[in-house]
């Protein structure tokens, strides 16, 4: 099942119907609705569903976007946050999105998590990537500055988000979606790589999966903090849906396959035909790019993305 993000085309729409119809031209059958989907559009988006255009593969939390907010904003309410009304309103309006996925027939809602509470070593690594060899030292310190920094501090906000995430739990059962806990690209975003699997065995409930955002590893990996392949191995058995796009090193993300560094046929042993594979590019992408990306990608992974 491929798709392809509306985050590479809402802005350029005020009918949400037309927006998916300019996806459906591009030969999809899928759309997942991305977290920039303002309410506005939501009366074409039914639209075009009532009238079978084009099929919704997922929706990306929040979606749609709280009254007022008209811009992407999946970290407006963060669920490891430490103030209650925050934690909240990022449970309300997950459900909110929980119940219009059920609404549009979408197999499955993406979460961002949340994140720690700490200075951003992200952008200061990354700006330091392409020299690492000439400042292999300082590099050093940082990375194991950020590690034991991580380390110290997360344990109260995994637990918040644990208690939310449990709270959401039986809300996804009873309406048959699917919570697909995504990978992010920061490293003081949560989980923790290291820490999917031991969040998936305490939240019971199968209503919670693994979201596997191939440019959000491939960054990590370029930072020296993932192995990208053995990463999604070890996940493979929750693996529900992943946001395909490139990166152009160091951590320049949401290109088109083939214009990075990703080595999408390492991943194509874990990569099974029922897995939702969306497409997620950048808006300024011109629709001829966009093409080339996702021949480049069905040419290694297949049509129908057989295991390998």
């Amino acid at each position: 099942m491929y798709s392809l993000s509306t985050c590479w085309n809402s802005h350029r729409h005020t009918d949400g119907r037309q927006m998916l119809r300019e996806i459906r031209d591009l030969g999809f059958d899928y759309a997942e609705l991305g977290h920039c989907t303002r309410i506005s559009l939501l009366p074409g988006i039914l639209e075009a569903v009532a009238a079978g255009e084009i099929r919704i593969s997922s929706v990306h939390n929040f979606c749609p976007l709280p009254l007022g907010v008209n811009h992407a904003a999946p970290n407006l309410y963060q669920f490891s946050a430490e103030r209650p009304r925050e934690r909240e309103l990022a449970r309300r309006y997950t459900l909110k999105t929980i119940e219009f996925a059920a609404r549009v027939k979408a197999a499955a809602v993406v979460l961002h998590c949340g994140s720690l509470e700490l200075k951003n070593y992200t952008d200061k690594l990354l700006e330091l990537a392409p020299r690492r060899e000439k400042v292999a030292d300082k590099y050093a310190r940082l990375c194991e500055e950020v590690d034991t920094r991580r380390e110290a501090r997360k344990g109260p906000f995994m637990e918040r988000l644990s208690a939310l995430l449990k709270e959401l739990g039986p809300a996804a059962e009873a309406h048959g979606v699917k919570l697909g806990l995504e990978n992010r690209q920061a490293l003081e975003e949560l989980p923790l790589d290291s820490d999917f699997s031991f969040l998936f065995r305490e939240l019971a409930s199968p209503a919670f999966v693994y979201w596997h955002d191939t440019g959000h590893a491939q960054i990590k990996e370029n930072l020296g903090f993932l192995h990208h392949a053995m990463h999604v191995e070890s996940l493979r058995d929750r693996l529900f849906g992943l946001h395909l796009h490139d990166v152009q090193f160091p951590g320049r993300d949401h290109c088109a396959p083939g214009t990075g560094t990703l080595d999408f046929a390492a991943l194509k042993p874990f990569i099974r035909p029922e897995q939702i594979k969306v497409f997620e590019l950048n808006p300024n992408l011109p629709v001829a790019e966009v093409r080339r990306g996702i021949e480049h990608l069905k040419g290694i992974w297949g049509e129908d993305s057989p295991a390998g």
